[in-house]
């Protein structure tokens, strides 16, 4: 076996969460292209039903189903689908998640109860039970592969208190559990991203991305797509030895090292006309209006108004 081939996931089965749109779908399009059928797990039926089509383009078996995961009995009953109809599952990916509900989070002593209630029942518990649910298919097979999306947020307390505390909690889970499944061959690992240019960034202004660019030593807004290397290699046999393990793929935004703003010698390897392209796909199949750059348009100035008509949403 060559070492590109310890990529290859052929033959594979992985199941996501929240893969309808943004960072999801370009995970399930990336597992497929690597060789894998797909299981997209969502709770919007329009844009999870483009993706298994996008799935099936590439050649791939692929399968929509609606759940809602802040429900123990449905992540229950999508991991029994996924097997009963593909077949198995050999890697799971917990990616669900519903966007901020603060454009700037209110302090802790003032955070409402059902604010934390609500990230901790999305971002901590539902991967806790869908971990639970798929090492009941993988323990008999003595193999899975599990990877958990936390967040530089796990890292640096840089945004709301529930969502802070939440990620840092996937960063845990993800290493008892790698203690405790090792003896299974089943490795579980997680990706913390940076601020990622994906639906729930819609409302970004341009001079809010050009900050946020900024305070990034590699130069560009992360993109979905930059996080699916690290996904196929931690899905793949390449990373058979490797568990337990939050790889931060942050452009550098973490490094805190500067004193004064970053500077550059070179440009950067993606332009910031690169950056939005799965945004602005994303925006157009959600039928939020939107410019040409991905950013939204209030619904009250966008009536008739070209691609993208329809309504935009709160900030999330």
């Amino acid at each position: 076996m060559s070492v590109l081939d310890l990529f290859r996931l052929d033959g594979r089965v992985a199941l996501l969460t929240g893969a309808g749109q943004g960072i999801g779908r370009e995970f399930a399009l990336a597992l497929a292209e690597a060789g894998a059928d797909v299981a997209v797990v969502d709770l919007n039926e329009k844009t999870g039903l483009h993706v298994t089509a996008e799935i099936a383009s590439l050649g791939k078996r692929s399968l929509f189903i609606k759940a809602d995961v802040t429900k123990p009995e449905e992540i229950e009953a999508m991991i029994a689908r996924a097997v009963d109809e593909l077949g198995t599952l050999d890697i799971l990916v917990n990616n669900a998640w519903a966007g901020g509900r603060y454009a700037f989070p209110p302090p802790a002593e003032e955070f409402p109860l059902e604010d934390w209630q609500f990230t901790m029942t999305l971002a901590l518990q539902a991967p806790f039970l869908a971990c639970k649910a798929a090492a009941k298919v993988m323990i008999p097979k003595g193999r899975g592969k599990i990877i958990n999306l936390a967040s530089m947020s796990a890292t640096i307390a840089n945004a709301g208190v529930a969502y802070c505390s939440a990620k840092a909690g996937i960063v845990m889970l993800t290493k008892r559990l790698a203690a405790e499944w090792g003896k299974y061959n089943i490795n579980v690992n997680c990706i913390s991203p940076s601020y990622t240019l994906s639906p729930a960034r819609r409302t970004d202004t341009q001079d809010n991305r050009d900050l946020i660019r900024s305070y990034h030593p590699m130069g560009w807004y992360e993109r979905p797509c930059d996080l699916c290397g690290t996904l196929v290699y931690f899905a793949s046999d390449a990373s058979n030895f490797v568990t337990g393990r939050d790889i931060l793929v942050d452009g550098g935004h973490t490094l805190n090292v500067w004193l004064r703003p970053l500077t550059r010698a070179s440009a950067p390897l993606v332009s910031a006309e690169e950056e939005f392209a799965s945004l602005v796909h994303d925006l157009e199949v959600l039928g939020i209006a939107h410019d040409e750059r991905g950013t939204a348009i209030p619904s009250g100035l966008a009536a008739g108004k070209g691609p993208g008509r329809g309504k935009s949403r709160r900030a999330e």
